[in-house]
């Protein structure tokens, strides 16, 4: 048997230096592999990170676009819309199974106008509405000061014809009536003048004299060619019964209308 306090040979020591090689080359290409995979590991997280963010940039784009086209598109697409609605509520061919998905309204989103939009629309508005009311008050200020003239007009004429059927001079008889006649229009100077001749005859032989003056006229109504008007007139008479300047009031209301260029006398009542 051999000795152990013999030293080791040449041929062990190589052998275990070859040994103690193998196993650090080994362990440096376990370590290298490792490295390897940890590395891959990194770059395929990577990749999947990079790939979804690169998706989730396409579905914003996405939205977004849909957002802004809703309405162009939603008007194109609304027959391919119900088309695609109405296959996805039959079943697929050969599948039974499957559960009828429920019909969902498709609702297109409105975009609300931009607030410059809104302010032209207001300032539009304003404006038709500001010359709707202009127009309106420049009509019936010209109402009004056609109304105010026509009465002046119906007054002035009233108060005149008043004065000259109430002042009669026998001395002048004939004309005083022609006057009237003259002034009146209608059935009212139809009938006047057929009693013209009686009515002569009746101031002159009483020598009837009378003189009349308006103490009041207003227009109770009025349409653009005609109006009733009420008048107060006061008159003095003077004939030969004895009378001498004997003061009467009157209160008349006087039919006028215009006849031509003239307004004239249409009818005329005592009031009470």
């Amino acid at each position: 048997m051999p000795d152990d306090s013999d030293p080791p040979r040449h041929g062990d020591a190589d052998a275990v230096g070859a040994d103690a090689l193998t196993l650090a080359e080994e362990a440096e290409a376990e370590a290298a592999e490792a490295e390897a995979l940890a590395a891959a590991a990194r770059a395929r997280a990577r990749a999947i990170r990079l790939r979804r963010q690169a998706q989730a940039s396409v579905t914003e784009s996405a939205v977004s676009t849909t957002e802004t086209d809703t309405e162009t598109a939603g008007e194109q697409d609304d027959t391919s819309a119900d088309a695609t609605q109405s296959v996805a509520e039959s079943p697929a061919d050969g599948d039974t199974s499957r559960p009828r998905r429920p019909r969902w309204r498709r609702w297109h989103r409105i975009r609300a106008p931009r607030w410059t939009t809104v302010a032209a629309a207001l300032a539009l508005l304003s404006t038709c509405a500001l010359l709707a009311a202009s127009g309106y008050m420049t009509w019936h200020h010209r109402e009004a000061v056609q109304q105010q003239r026509n009465s002046a007009e119906f007054t002035a004429a009233a108060r005149q014809i008043v004065v000259t059927l109430m002042s009669i001079d026998f001395n002048n008889a004939q004309g005083d009536v022609d006057r009237i006649i003259d002034n009146s229009t209608g059935p009212f100077r139809d009938d006047f003048a057929s009693a013209a001749d009686d009515f002569i005859k009746v101031a002159t032989d009483a020598k009837v004299t009378t003189n009349a003056t308006v103490k009041a006229a207003a227009v109770e109504s009025m349409t653009s060619d005609s109006a009733v008007v009420l008048v107060t007139a006061a008159s003095t008479v003077t004939n030969a019964a004895g009378a001498k300047d004997a003061p009467r009031t009157w209160r008349l209301s006087v039919d006028v209308q215009r006849d031509g260029d003239r307004i004239k006398m249409s009818k005329v009542e005592f009031v009470p």
